[in-house]
């Protein structure tokens, strides 16, 4: 079994020779990030955090971390569609049910099997949009799920859906059509990261057998999941300002304007402090969200777009072109702006902006 290390050395070595050269054909169409992703799972890169028991590499948080800012740093179209399958390989490492953990998780590394995610409508508020009823061997789902990135790349979703007693249940179930039970829509038209293919999907009386639920969770489960993560969800958007840093360092060395690489150090300082100060936010990840937290988040948000916007100044008109990598990082800061926003994460960053 390779060591994280090695795996963490490879993706970057990945990401830096086969991925960086492709990122701006890799925005703008699926098949170009469905071959990224195969790059991936042809090097056994697509379930770091799976446990040693079911192949490894059991990668820790902290290095995991680093790797997200490195794939986000190169390609946010493909870190947006990956990270998706990766949150399922986490989902399923921890599940009650071992016997589909056992199934899945050998096969997640390779694309053997590939998984999505799609439960965020559980973080809204009033009457569930999302449902799943009891019966016999299982449950029975009916309802909107408004976000599935993945469409026509993933087989398969990880779906949550509420109870009638307020609890969520977790299971696996197709990503496409399903004559009367299953209906997916086109994939969206989006300002940014569109090649991933996010779609909707309307179920309606959809079997999930009891042998494909992951687990259930208790009420108000995903808040107090978000808590905990408000942190950790800033590291996409450390590797997007990396990557508009990138951008504004290039463009004075090509240039030979001393002010422009200036101020990339002066960024990139700024960043390492974000760094330091994501970390320490981190220590006790088990604790609810503090107001340390969302100041790091908020200041990682702020400095994604900050730096993302150099790179547009730094690039001058040329950043307006599809082909210029600027304004793909400064719609990718958009992303990672609002991606797995609470109500107190976009408090915190509006605050940061309204300085």
């Amino acid at each position: 079994m390779r060591s994280a290390e090695a795996a963490l050395e490879e993706s970057k070595r990945y990401f830096r020779e086969e991925v960086a050269p492709k990122a701006q054909l890799i925005d703008q169409d699926p098949a170009m990030v469905a071959e990224a992703m195969r790059g991936l799972c042809e090097r056994d890169l697509m379930a770091l955090k799976r446990p040693a028991k079911f192949g490894g590499p059991e990668m820790s948080e902290p290095m995991f971390r680093e790797y997200q800012e490195e794939i986000a740093r190169t390609s946010g179209a493909l870190a947006f569609l990956t990270t998706q399958h990766q949150s399922a390989v986490a989902m399923l490492s921890s599940c009650e049910n071992q016997d589909l953990a056992a199934e899945y998780l050998p096969q997640m590394g390779d694309g053997g099997k590939l998984v999505g995610i799609g439960f965020s409508q559980l973080r809204r508020g009033g009457p569930p949009i999302m449902r799943a009823e009891p019966v016999d061997g299982g449950y029975r789902l009916e309802g909107h799920v408004p976000w599935i990135t993945g469409g026509g790349l993933f087989p398969e979703f990880m779906i949550g859906a509420a109870l009638p007693d307020g609890r969520s249940v977790f299971g696996i179930v197709p990503l496409e059509d399903r004559e009367r039970e299953i209906k997916v829509s086109p994939p969206m038209r989006l300002a940014a990261m569109e090649s991933a293919n996010t779609v909707s999907a309307e179920f309606s009386g959809f079997f999930l057998p009891k042998e494909r639920v992951a687990y259930i969770r208790p009420p108000n489960w995903i808040k107090n999941n978000d808590q905990i993560n408000v942190a950790l969800q800033g590291h996409f958007a450390l590797g997007c300002a990396q990557a508009g840093i990138d951008i504004v360092r290039q463009a004075g060395e090509k240039k030979g304007i001393s002010f422009l690489t200036d101020a990339a150090a002066a960024l990139e300082q700024e960043l390492a402090d974000c760094h330091v100060a994501t970390a320490e936010a981190q220590k006790s990840v088990d604790e609810e969200t503090t107001d340390e937290r969302l100041r790091v988040r908020a200041w990682a948000i702020e400095l994604a777009v900050r730096c993302a916007h150099a790179a547009i100044a730094a690039s001058s008109g040329a950043a307006n072109s599809l082909s210029h990598p600027a304004q793909r990082v400064y719609r990718e800061a958009l992303v990672y702006t609002v991606s797995a926003q609470t109500t107190a994460v976009m408090e915190a960053t509006v605050r940061r902006l309204r300085r």
